[in-house]
């Protein structure tokens, strides 16, 4: 019986952390479908060559389609999760959905790679789709966020990461895939900075210096690591993998948050349980110090499913 053949994920979605990354996003001009769909296949190919030619600095990258577009650029097939953002308002916590026709992400241990890269790809765009926003991130004091704490602790490991992240014979069309959300957090850090620092990690559900999480009795319900470490209704963790960073200068600043997940629930549980609480009044207290500004989901394809398109 022959083999079956494992679709091929984008390297860059269970890369491990860079020193530095670039945050692309993109509109569609109109009617380019017919271009574009071998346009994405060559950017994917591009960034996956580069990333066997520039291994020591660890280059990296993926592109990601959005869900409010995806069924005009494919419209033959849609991943079986795929969904708009899914946004949020309670009281004075606020998570907005802004929507974009395509993602792409670049990291690299290497800030000028990343410049090339990012001009290059914007290049093979052009014609087709406009840049519309563009962030650059950088990791923070050995993975911290700027608010001190550090991030992605809860973040699964080794071959747990793809476990976690890619989607498998749940969805075999769109196996090798991943489901992507994308925020950018605005954080107030005057205020923040203003806490104690035991009020911030009441805050947290974490120690600041030494990243001790609180024993399960001593977390506050309105900690974010209580609000965001979840089990379904089988009592199984709902996991995502975070590839986040701290992005910004003096005037703006905060975090990057990317999810990448095999389904799209994990995510929304997590962000409802953020915003809404757990109907007592159980908030993330991080929010009050933080605001969404972009909400944005996508799907990332595998390789072979962006090369099925590459003679179109």
């Amino acid at each position: 019986m022959e083999a079956v053949k494992m679709a091929r994920q984008q390297s860059g979605l269970c890369a491990e952390g860079n020193l530095h990354s670039v945050y692309l996003m993109f509109h569609a001009q109109e009617g380019v479908e017919q271009e574009l769909r071998p346009c994405l296949a060559s950017v994917a190919r591009f960034i996956e060559e580069l990333t066997d030619q520039y291994t020591e600095p660890a280059f990296n990258g993926f592109l990601a389609v959005g869900a409010n577009y995806w069924d005009t650029l494919y419209p033959g097939a849609r991943p079986l999760g795929l969904k708009p953002f899914p946004s949020m308002s309670k009281e004075h916590r606020e998570a907005p959905a802004f929507e974009y026709d395509l993602f792409v992400h670049l990291r690299c241990d290497r800030y000028d790679i990343n410049h090339l890269v990012a001009n290059q790809v914007v290049n093979m765009l052009s014609g087709l789709m406009t840049l519309v926003d563009e962030e650059r991130g950088f990791r923070f004091l050995e993975n911290r966020d700027l608010t001190g704490f550090v991030d992605g602790t809860e973040n699964p490991q080794g071959s747990h990461r793809a476990e976690v992240a890619i989607v498998d014979k749940e969805d075999r069309q769109f196996a090798g895939g991943s489901y992507i959300h994308t925020q950018k957090f605005v954080h107030d850090l005057s205020r923040w900075n203003r806490l104690p620092v035991k009020q911030q990690e009441d805050i947290i559900g974490r120690t600041k210096e030494d990243n001790i999480e609180y024993a399960s009795a001593d977390k506050p319900l309105t900690s974010h690591v209580k609000r965001v470490n979840l089990k379904d209704s089988d009592g199984n963790s709902m996991e995502i993998l975070r590839q986040s960073m701290p992005f910004g200068g003096v005037a703006t600043q905060g975090l990057f948050f990317i999810s990448l997940c095999r389904n799209s629930d994990n995510f929304e549980a997590m962000l409802k349980s953020m915003v809404h609480g757990d109907g007592e009044g159980h908030y993330d207290h991080l929010m009050d110090f933080t605001q969404a500004v972009t909400g944005s989901a996508f799907f990332a394809p595998s390789l072979d499913f962006l090369d099925s398109f590459a003679d179109d």
